[in-house]
């Protein structure tokens, strides 16, 4: 009986542990794979980023990855779906400084003050 009690412990163990999440990440995935619309910037499984421009009869995805360039993927090859940066006015500005600004005492100068 004890043995029996281990071994139905040691299921529910691995069921929490390993199974349940697994099937919460297909969820996910088959979720994000079917709101896919014309529009969303993409990344694939193979490190291709792209647009896009339609979905096609067979369900398979028509992506501009350039200017010009389209290629068709099948749905199930997209890792991701890129979300639009909203804060890109928030990123720092690079500071250009003259050569004759360049020197050490210039920079603890302007530092100070």
């Amino acid at each position: 009986m004890p043995s029996l009690i281990i071994i139905l412990a040691m299921f529910v163990l691995l069921w929490v542990l390993l199974i349940r999440p697994q099937r919460a990440r297909q969820q996910k995935q088959q979720h994000m794979l079917s709101s896919i619309e014309v529009g969303d910037e993409i990344l694939t499984v193979g490190g291709l980023y792209g647009i896009v421009e339609e979905i096609d009869e067979e369900d398979d995805l028509v992506v501009e990855i350039a200017e010009g360039i389209h290629v068709r993927i099948a749905r199930r090859a997209v890792g991701t779906v890129v979300k639009p940066d909203d804060d890109e006015d928030d990123e720092e500005e690079l500071v250009t400084v003259p050569d004759d600004a360049a020197s050490l005492e210039a920079t603890q100068e302007r530092l100070s003050t």
